[in-house]
């Protein structure tokens, strides 16, 4: 009876040992503390020096060699045979000095304590405990009787006690930690992501100081999942009423796990059901992008990782972009590039991507100065080991341009600069043509006449079918360079080509159409980026910022979007997969409805009572955009996402008759005259919503002349 009653105690013992750290937490964050000065002001101090927690451990160790004594004797044994146990207890935790100096159990901080720090003082209280065994069996055969006797089960119940006796401390000390430093206010979350992703950021949320989230439970894709437990909180199946969820666990926001992005982002019902309830979206930004082919993600990757709300940019829709990018920094190292257009959105991102291709120096062209300095500045801060000038000045100043490439020579050319806005160009037609179309043929006339290797064309959508002055100035420029490559392929340039040539310029017989080098020309065509200079994004958050109303043109207007990144990535992949005369178009995906874009930023935003304006459409302006012409067929090629069209192809020499009498009748600025012309150039410019559109009521047009030419499509 004696023995089930020590055992009885034992096993009392050891359930309130390891129960006590499991309802500590939630106890003393329910009870209003009075300790709480006293809490923050000891963990704000520094650790406990490591000689303090070993001298804890050892005590921890005498303490329990006299609860045993007691449980397997009673009190009054205890107290008479005092100083016998003292001794015995001596012994033992002299000899568990081997056992903490091996594994190293006070080294570490116990507010950080974690299943590692617990194993370590398993293992070294197995060594004690051997090492304990030992020593009895020594004290039993010492003539002196001042040691207690302890049998083997005694020695037994010494160390487990002492083992979750040192858990239970680093667990209480770590709850105490992390309540004191917990913050009231930490925002109740969700982690859209149960697996190895999710857990990592858990963790990481966790671990965090002082504490920001409070995790409240996962969503997973798993219905197996569903229900069960992970790190002590409720895995919730997607398909469940996650709009409930949120209300009854007073969820704040939902956190999207790196491995779930894609995935979430596609899926705009769950999106909607989030954001419906009242809860934030939130996503981890880790300091590379995670793609489903790359390998796990690592702790210390977690540990980088910073949580933010997300932008409306980040949950539209689109497919997984994938460029190769090794091939175009083979191509791109070691090189001069020219870009022009270098203070813009596309323009300077171009500029980061190509400055971290280690290139042998950078020409950085535009004529806004504020903007360049900033490039500047960024070049000299992120990039100080790249030979880079920045220079301001305008494309269309043709002796400047012509200096810069004898000086700087140039092996490749990004031509990014344009005058872009549709209401801007409606209202000043002549700039237009003297800006994109003029400047767009000095700079490809100066690549050829200095031996450029690749001249790669920043265009737009809307040079298909264009409706707007702006559109078809930019479909002229497209006009243009691939007329030339062409007639470069065909040795049709000679006369000219030689007439730009100097005793210092590069103009050889093999440039002008011999098989070892000439000047290659391309073209990519995309859409609208997002967060671009004069974007609707940037002109609806200030909207929302300032009440309302948030102004869209047409409710039924839809707009094909891609990220300023993924616009840049596909201009550069041109220079990698173009021989020249191709338009390459990226497959923007699915087309957003402006009016959906302005609803969800107002919803993403938590305003309330902010109204939805329509105010027309804008001169110039189309309903949709388009990246082909109804009369410009493709076919396949060798991969599945590339198409090849079939598209128009002009005459070099009658194009350069024609823009050269487009420019002499721009610097007339006569708006009329000048938007005439452009329509004789491109038939299919048919204006929209716009004073030019008087233009198109008497005119004829002849049927335009086809032959196989090349547009490549990426994405498709």
């Amino acid at each position: 009876m004696r023995i089930k009653r020590n055992v009885d105690k034992s096993l009392e013992l050891s359930y309130i040992v390891s129960n006590f750290a499991a309802g500590l937490e939630e106890y003393i964050w329910d009870m209003k503390n009075p300790f709480d000065k006293i809490l923050n002001w000891y963990f704000t101090k520094n650790s406990l020096p490591y000689w303090c927690i070993f001298l804890i451990d050892c005590a921890i160790v005498m303490f329990s060699c006299a609860l045993v004594y007691w449980i397997f004797k009673d009190l009054t044994s205890l107290v008479d045979n005092a100083l016998p146990v003292f001794c015995t207890s001596a012994v033992f935790t002299l000899v568990s000095v081997v056992g903490f100096r091996i594994f190293h159990t006070y080294s570490g901080f116990m507010r950080y304590a974690s299943f590692v720090d617990l194993m370590r003082v398993t293992y070294g209280n197995l060594i004690n405990l051997g090492l304990a065994l030992v020593a009895d069996m020594v004290l039993q055969t010492l003539p002196i009787k001042i040691f207690a006797y302890f049998n083997t089960t005694s020695i037994f119940l010494i160390f487990i006690l002492a083992t979750l006796l040192m858990w239970a401390l680093r667990v209480f000390v770590k709850t105490l930690y992390d309540v004191a430093f917990s913050n009231s206010r930490a925002m109740r979350v969700l982690i859209y992501g149960a697996m190895t992703g999710g857990v990592g950021l858990a963790k990481m949320i966790k671990n965090q100081r002082p504490r920001r989230y409070v995790v409240k439970g996962f969503i997973t894709h798993y219905q197996k999942a569903r229900h069960s437990q992970i790190l002590g909180e409720t895995v919730y199946y997607v398909e469940e009423d996650l709009a409930a969820i949120i209300k009854e666990n007073d969820i704040e926001a939902v956190i999207v796990s790196p491995y779930r992005v894609p995935e979430f982002r596609n899926n705009q019902a769950v999106q909607d059901i989030i954001i419906g309830a009242g809860a934030k979206i939130m996503m981890a930004q880790t300091a590379k992008e995670f793609t489903s082919g790359d390998t796990e993600l690592t702790q210390e990757d977690f540990g980088q990782m910073q949580l933010r709300e997300v932008s409306v940019e980040e949950l539209l829709p689109r497919d997984e972009i994938r460029v190769d990018l090794k091939s175009v920094e083979e191509l791109l190292k070691g090189q001069r590039v020219l870009i022009t257009g270098s203070a813009g959105s596309i323009g300077s991102e171009i500029v980061r991507q190509v400055a971290g291709f280690h290139p042998a120096a950078l020409m950085l062209i535009d004529q806004a100065e504020t903007p360049q300095h900033d490039i500047r500045l960024m070049m000299a801060r992120d990039f100080p080991q790249i030979k880079c000038e920045t220079i301001v000045t305008t494309i269309t100043h043709q002796l400047r341009m012509d200096d810069i490439f004898h000086t700087f020579r140039p092996d490749y050319v990004f031509h990014a600069a344009a005058y872009k806005h549709v209401p801007m160009m409606e209202d000043n037609p002549s700039e237009a043509v003297i800006n994109n179309i003029l400047g767009t043929k000095i700079i490809a006339d100066l690549s050829v006449k200095y031996g450029v290797k690749k001249f790669v064309m920043v265009s737009t959508d809307k040079a298909v079918n264009p409706t707007n002055v702006m559109g078809c100035s930019k479909r002229i420029c497209e006009i243009y360079v691939q007329s030339l490559d062409q007639a470069i392929k065909e040795k049709r340039v000679a006369s000219y080509i030689q007439s730009l040539s100097n005793e210092e310029s590069f103009i050889t017989p093999s440039q002008i159409g011999g098989p070892s080098v000439r000047t290659q020309f391309v073209t990519t065509r995309f859409g609208n980026v997002l967060g671009s200079n004069g974007s609707v994004i940037p002109l609806f958050r200030e909207q929302i910022k300032n009440g309302g109303p948030v102004t869209v043109t047409d409710e039924r207007i839809v707009r094909f979007f891609m990220l300023i990144p993924e616009a840049c990535k596909l201009v550069l992949e041109a220079g990698t997969k173009g021989n020249g005369g191709e338009i390459f178009v990226f497959d923007m995906g699915q087309p957003v409805k402006i009016a959906d874009l302005a609803k969800r930023m107002i919803k993403l935003s938590g305003a309330k009572n902010v109204e939805i304006k329509f105010t027309g459409l804008r001169p110039g302006e189309k309903l949709y955009e388009e990246v082909l012409n109804e009369l410009e067929g493709t076919k396949p090629t060798f991969h599945e996402k590339i198409r090849i069209a079939e598209v128009r192809e002009y005459d070099y020499d009658e194009v350069c008759k024609d823009i050269d009498k487009l420019v002499e009748i721009a610097k007339h600025y006569d708006a009329m005259k000048t938007v005439a012309k452009m329509k004789e150039i491109v038939p299919e410019y048919k204006s929209n919503n716009s004073i030019y559109e008087k233009l198109d009521k008497n005119e004829e047009n002849t049927p335009p002349k086809f032959v196989k030419s090349k547009t490549i499509y990426l994405n498709k």
